[in-house]
């Protein structure tokens, strides 16, 4: 068919290719502009955000020789380059990130802000203009006051609170603030406000506070408006009793809220609705809500419009004023909780005229919706577990165990929906999340229900994913897919244990799997926030509880090392990996304090404080050893820290110490005859070697009798959670890659395969599948398999040198069993690809190296063999350094871009 085109139609074309070629990035361009690691937020509270971005540019040997940083109130005037706050001027510079450091920024202020980036040839290139915008940036700011209802802590319906007010002249913009004790949805005229779920995230709430900006220009209206709050317990006020004692919780109290709606006029006056006695609050059909137990839902004390304009709330009634839960109230900076996922219900199966038993297919972390139909008064409930008793049934005894009900009001697991009898209706909790892949749903009359009437929504902090692996061997990719369901199940703004028995933030789950996080997601923004929890949580001597946050409970005797240590581990992982050294100085005099009572309470280097290697298979191992491995971690940690930051003295002193205490450990436990330590379990051969106590000479050696432990088990793990969390990494980066990755791919009792063959998506708890106790389905401290999997067969790893993967370190281990492996990922400076494929002839090597990142890359070569690209066979001179350990390495730059080698 000819299509005929006349001068205006060939006009309007080319002005659409134009238009369309304008949003995308050119080559060369810095794009994915972020501020504190979000892109255009709001609500900064920081004085000296940090500004970061990548370079689209693809060429070979693309790097960012300087940059200039303009940030300015105008939009237009930053677009021209010309800021009002701050113009850095040319820095010779290809680091990030960027610290702000212009005029002061005021509060409640949205700044523009570009960056122009020279390359190597010094050709400059410029960004779009992208933005940010100011918080509160001070307690003092505030104008609302915190208000409540006038319930105790034991009243159980959620309060509801609404105002009306006028906008008085045109609305130019508007700005919600809103800080909370416990949880809440906010709402104008009807809507509900955001997306997010389980607001504000879980803090020390006598300690620190948090609140949450929202642009809510689009949801007001000329004249009036009204706003509404509903008020949910959540942490702050935990009614369900178990044995962590949170009902005791020094700040437990009625869920309270400040909030400022800030109003600006096109005239530029502003306007401020703060919470004040004119506010109005009732209860409504939320009668009970628990973030440990369920939420329970009256559809017949539902009050339609509650939070419209022309509803009469002539019967609601006065609200009191209550003093700040604590004086330090700062902003989400975070990537919030959502429902990220919807899961429709896989099969359900009708048990009987009253019961009903939904599978999702999978393990999840969230909650379920059901839509019904039935009489007025009729009470369904819907209770969540993770797996079936023979009969069918749900089974729900390896969560329960901890929870002490005072009576049988307030059922685990399940929530309770009473139907008005009008229709079809739906029922969501707003205050309670679970872990499960089961719903039984039962009901006090017959309702008819099919596969369509429940879904799941997979519920977790919505960090955006940073990485992927694709092995050619299908079980690998299960085992790494159902390691980050466990992860994304457990991250709730701060890491926990399990999503069902417990929701504990216990500090060894959070650091025996923070490199898995890393890798796979962009969770710096989590892990800032929970390391300011271990600060507040920190008593005055250093000692630091091992759930946290927590109410009291955790400052027992087992709180160690193996599990305390993540107020040094964690902050050293977010440098390395982002390059940013800012979580690590704030934690540094934390750090510091922490090292010091160790070092007090342990003057010979040696210590016996902590948990050990929990969940064990069968061989216990020493405490002392490993509790000491960690110990030398924190020691080594500060001292690097140290150097950083300038500290000299600290720096000569935590150095020695960490010598004593390797010394002191390797005098008692290696047996440097023999090559191994204490009674030579594959976890204390694995952490010493793991966290680089083993003596630089031995290494080789404890490495090959930590491999023949492993073969005397049939390439079978007898590890706990220490052992796990080192054990590959030793094995791999010891020359017994191939032993590494026989475990890490074993399908029967006990391994991550075993799992997965009989059915996990997530990880579990214990390696017994049938064991007593120890048995979420849902568990992350088995979860550094996932890390591995980047450093071991992907050989992507950070450089301490050069960190946030400035240089890449590469080194893809080769092993028999695979025939192809894949690794992606997006470090700040952009995606990193690590990808191999092997013949009987040949083995393929692809690697892809983000602009202004470069690579070492080493390469195992067999005598015979040679490293060829684009056709050519290098020659010896083109590598940096070969027969790396004898191991017939060879090790070779690279600049960015992307490179293709075969070794044949």
């Amino acid at each position: 068919m000819l299509v005929k085109f006349n001068r205006c139609s060939l006009a309007l074309i080319a002005l659409f290719f134009l238009s369309a070629s304008a949003f995308a990035a050119s080559e060369g361009e810095p794009v994915d502009l972020r501020c504190e690691y979000l892109v255009k937020p709001l609500g900064i509270d920081s004085e000296r955000p940090r500004l970061t971005w990548m370079l689209n540019d693809s060429r070979q040997g693309a790097k960012q020789t300087a940059y200039e940083v303009i940030v300015g109130t105008d939009s237009i005037r930053v677009g021209n380059k010309d800021g009002d706050l701050w113009t850095s001027g040319k820095i010779s510079s290809g680091s990030m990130p960027v610290i702000y450091s212009g005029k002061k920024l005021n509060r409640f202020t949205r700044y523009y802000w570009k960056v122009v980036t020279w390359d190597q040839l010094g050709k400059p290139a410029e960004s779009k203009v992208s933005a940010f915008e100011t918080g509160m940036m001070g307690q003092e700011n505030w104008k609302g006051t915190w208000i409540s209802d006038h319930g105790s802590i034991d009243t159980k319906p959620a309060p509801y609170f609404r105002k009306v007010f006028n906008t008085t002249k045109k609305l130019k913009s508007a700005r919600a603030y809103i800080a909370v004790g416990g949880l809440y949805e906010l709402y104008l005229n009807g809507k509900k406000v955001g997306n997010h779920r389980l607001d504000p995230v879980y803090t020390r709430f006598d300690r620190r506070n948090i609140y949450v900006s929202y642009d809510v220009t689009e949801h007001l209206q000329s004249g009036k408006n009204a706003v509404g709050v509903i008020l949910g317990n959540g942490w702050y006020n935990h009614q369900s009793r178990a044995v962590w004692n949170f009902e005791r919780a020094p700040w437990r109290n009625r869920p309270a809220f400040c909030m400022d709606l800030r109003l600006t006029y096109e005239d530029g006056t502003v306007e401020v609705v703060g919470t004040d006695l004119d506010w109005k609050t009732d209860q409504g059909p939320i009668v009970f809500n628990s973030i440990y137990t369920g939420e329970h839902y009256d559809a017949r004390r539902e009050q339609k419009g509650w939070n419209t304009v022309d509803f009469d709330d002539a019967k609601w009634h006065g609200v009191m004023y209550r003093a700040a839960p604590s004086q330090n109230i700062v902003s989400q900076a975070l990537h919030p909780i959502r429902n990220v996922e919807t899961i429709p219900a896989k099969s359900v199966k009708k048990i009987n005229d009253t019961t009903y038993l939904f599978d999702l297919g999978r393990n999840i972390a969230g909650v379920s919706r059901i839509s019904v139909q039935g009489a007025e008064g009729t009470t369904l409930r819907l209770k969540h577990g993770e797996r079936l008793y023979p009969n069918g049934r749900l089974d729900m005894s390896n969560i329960d165990v901890y929870y002490r009900p005072l009576d049988n009001t307030d059922p685990f697991q399940t929530d309770i929906f009473i139907l008005s009898g009008k229709g079809t209706e739906e029922f969501m909790p707003k205050f309670n999340y679970k872990g499960f892949q089961y719903v039984e749903v039962t009901s006090s009359k017959p309702v008819t229900l099919n596969k369509e009437s429940l879904t799941g929504y997979f519920m977790h902090s919505d960090v955006p994913v940073a990485g992927s692996i694709h092995a050619s061997d299908e079980l690998i990719n299960k085992i790494w897919q159902a390691t980050n369901n466990s992860y994304l199940s457990n991250l709730y703004g701060y890491p926990t244990d399990c999503p069902q028995r417990e929701k504990n933030g216990w500090t060894g789950d959070g650091h025996f799997a923070v490199e898995s996080g890393l890798y796979n997601f962009d969770g710096i923004t989590i892990y800032e926030k929970w390391i300011a929890d271990h600060r507040d949580e920190q008593q005055p001597n250093g000692v630091l509880p091992d759930i946290i946050p927590t109410g009291g409970w955790g400052y027992g005797t087992a709180n160690g090392t193996d599990w305390t240590s993540t107020i040094a581990i964690i902050p050293w992982n977010v440098y390395l990996f982002y390059g940013d050294s800012r979580l690590l100085e704030e934690s540094y005099e934390n750090i510091k304090r922490y090292v010091d009572y160790i070092e007090h309470r342990s003057p010979s280097g040696l210590t016996s404080w902590g948990r050990g290697d929990w969940v064990p298979v069968k061989s216990q191992s020493s405490l002392e050893l490993t509790s000491s491995v960690y110990y030398f971690v924190d020691a080594s940690i500060l001292a690097k820290s140290a150097k950083m930051f300038g500290r000299n003295d600290d720096f000569t002193y935590y150095s020695a110490l960490a010598a004593k205490i390797k010394k002191a450990i390797n005098d008692k436990y290696l047996d440097r005859g023999k090559a191994t330590y204490a009674s030579g379990t594959q976890t204390e051969l694995s952490v010493p070697l793991f966290w680089g106590v083993v003596p630089n000479e031995l290494k080789a050696q404890v490495a090959s009798n930590l491999a023949k432990k492993v073969e005397e088990s049939n390439f079978h793990l007898d590890v706990g959670v220490l052992g796990a969390k080192a054990i590959l990494n030793a094995l791999s980066e010891n020359g017994q890659a191939e032993t590494a990755y026989k475990l890490a791919r074993q399908d029967t009792y006990p391994s991550w395969g075993w799992w997965i063959v009989n059915g996990a998506t997530t990880l579990y708890e214990n390696w017994d599948i049938k064991a007593a106790r120890d048995i979420s389905l849902n568990h992350m401290m088995f979860g550094e398999i996932g890390a591995w999997l980047y450093k071991g067969p992907g050989g992507i790893r950070p450089d301490e040198a050069s960190p946030g993967f400035k240089n890449v370190l590469l080194e893809p281990h080769v092993v028999a069993g695979l025939n192809s492996f894949e690794a992606k990922h997006k470090s700040p400076y952009g995606e990193i690809i690590s990808s191999w494929k092997k013949t009987d002839k040949k083995t393929s090597y692809t690697f892809v190296i983000p602009a202004n990142s470069t690579a070492t890359v080493c390469l195992k070569v067999a005598e015979g063999k040679r490293v060829f690209t684009s056709g050519k066979a290098l020659k010896e001179t083109d590598f940096i350094s070969t027969n790396v350990d004898a191991q017939g390495k060879k090790v070779l730059n690279l600049a960015a871009g992307t490179h293709i080698f075969e070794v044949r």
